[in-house]
């Protein structure tokens, strides 16, 4: 990438969204890791990672029950979307070795907020979009800490999976030093202009969250490494990446404007017969947006089942 183009693109994005919170939120590397408070005595933890250009709120209405542990990521040189808490550098945080802005560098972040925070033995990981990615590699790196764990894959990004043509066909003239120049456009634009076409039919919380999406990041050159390695990763990874994934649900939509939903099926159909494949009605990408009703319940958790 040429000198220039860098430059540019390491431009800070001011930060445009953020939401109260009550918790613990630690920085882990160039992200950070939340964790809600909860009213109740625990009895299940689920850990949200969220998709590219989203941040950790997109989980938060979906998972309120009081005795629910929340815990929370923010992606590497992403902002953290929080009101009222200073971060804190907590003493279990170890070095990564990975390039920041990869699926590969959030994958030890997850890794190092799962072997740490968690005080329940009932543990869900929910990914939504690249999250889901992030999941599948955080696996890869550690299959033994995974061995009880459920996961959820919402309208992921997996092996040998593509973009949708819409997103292809606009990515492909964009060179690195136009970024800038095409988010700024994007940003000054109304959401209602493209909203529709990539979001499908809005609510008032996908208007809120969905709005800002292209000030997730702290930088563009985030936004660029982030499409470059999420192609670069579907292309290169193998489905035997699912051998090591014990128990879970796919979630795709019946719409998807942002990933190619038949090429996803392909793919989660390459998985062992543990992972269910739950095509819902969902009419957009994001599917615990549209309608929460998607979202498995507890009772499909190991220990509930064991129970």
């Amino acid at each position: 990438m040429k000198a220039s183009h860098v430059r540019k693109l390491i431009k800070p994005i001011e930060s445009a969204y953020s939401e109260m919170f009550s918790g613990q939120v630690y920085r882990v590397g160039k992200g950070a890791v939340s964790v809600r408070n909860h009213s109740g005595k625990a009895e299940q933890t689920v850990v949200g990672v969220h998709g590219f250009l989203e941040n950790h709120c997109y989980f938060t209405q979906a998972y309120e029950a009081p005795t629910t542990e929340l815990i929370l990521l923010t992606c590497s040189n992403y902002h953290i979307p929080v009101n009222g808490v200073t971060p804190e550098v907590p003493g279990w945080e170890l070095p990564i070795k990975q390039l920041e802005g990869t699926i590969e560098y959030d994958a030890c972040i997850l890794n190092q907020a799962l072997s740490n925070l968690p005080t329940t033995d009932n543990i869900r990981v929910h990914g939504h979009s690249r999250g889901g990615a992030v999941i599948l590699e955080a696996i890869k790196q550690w299959p033994a800490l995974y061995e009880d764990v459920e996961v959820v894959l919402e309208a992921p990004v997996l092996p040998q999976g593509k973009l949708h043509a819409l997103v292809t066909t606009l990515l492909e003239p964009v060179s690195h030093g136009m970024w800038p120049w095409l988010i700024r456009l994007i940003n000054s634009a109304p959401s209602s202009a493209y909203g529709q076409t990539f979001f499908g039919k809005m609510n008032p919380r996908k208007k809120q969250l969905l709005s800002k999406l292209f000030s997730a990041t702290k930088d563009h050159l985030t936004i660029v490494r982030n499409i470059e390695n999420i192609m670069d990763w579907m292309a290169r990874t193998d489905t035997g990446i699912y051998n090591d994934v014990r128990q879970g649900t796919f979630l795709i939509p019946a719409v998807d404007r942002i990933l190619d939903r038949s090429s996803m099926l392909a793919s989660a159909r390459q998985s062992p017969t543990t992972m269910r494949i739950v095509e819902t009605e969902a009419p957009s990408h994001f599917i615990t947006l549209d309608s929460r009703e998607w979202v498995p319940g507890f009772e499909t958790l190991p220990a509930a089942a064991q129970g």
